[in-house]
């Protein structure tokens, strides 16, 4: 596997990157219950794509539908595309945006990106690890803890949500039009 430094200088990387949402998953968990639970959830909605420029730079864009949240308990979802949590109704999307990248050790990037969720933007930098597939596809694989209350989201059902957030997410890019 080359680094990440040598692939974000491959020529034949140069160009926009579209997520492939069927092999991607974007994952999300809060604990509860005064931090003795774990709500798990995903989203199932979403989109995006990047571009790697031949001074190798990177940035992208992933849109996702707020309303396809899942934990797998519908009066729970229910409460989360609230207005005391997502507000979906007024806030259909959640957007991440990686306005550049640093290349890490070996096959990790660190992003420089802004999460916006309930219309407030704010910085959200975390570090991603790269791999590329034999089909020429890559994987970008990230996870970061955030605080909701941040962006807004400061329902807390009789105290019982905490306020961390850990966003994961593995996301398959295609070359454009490949």
């Amino acid at each position: 596997m080359a680094t990440v430094t040598e692939l974000l200088k491959d020529p034949a990387l140069v160009g926009v990157w579209t997520l492939d949402a069927d092999r991607s998953t974007i994952r999300f968990n809060n604990r509860t219950m005064w931090g003795a639970m774990k709500v798990n959830g995903a989203f199932t909605d979403f989109s995006g794509d990047g571009q790697i420029t031949d001074t190798g730079t990177l940035s992208g864009r992933v849109d996702i539908k707020a309303a396809s949240l899942n934990t797998k308990l519908s009066k729970r979802d229910e409460d989360l595309r609230s207005p005391t949590f997502l507000d979906v109704e007024k806030y259909p999307d959640i957007s991440v945006v990686v306005t550049g990248a640093e290349p890490g050790s070996g096959e990790t990037l660190e992003l420089r990106a802004d999460l916006t969720v309930k219309g407030a933007t704010a910085p959200m930098p975390m570090r991603a690890k790269v791999t590329v597939h034999d089909d020429g596809a890559v994987r970008v694989t990230a996870r970061t803890t955030v605080n909701r209350k941040k962006w807004g989201v400061t329902g807390n059902m009789l105290g019982m949500v905490g306020d961390k957030t850990t966003l994961s997410t593995e996301l398959v890019f295609r070359r454009a039009g490949g």
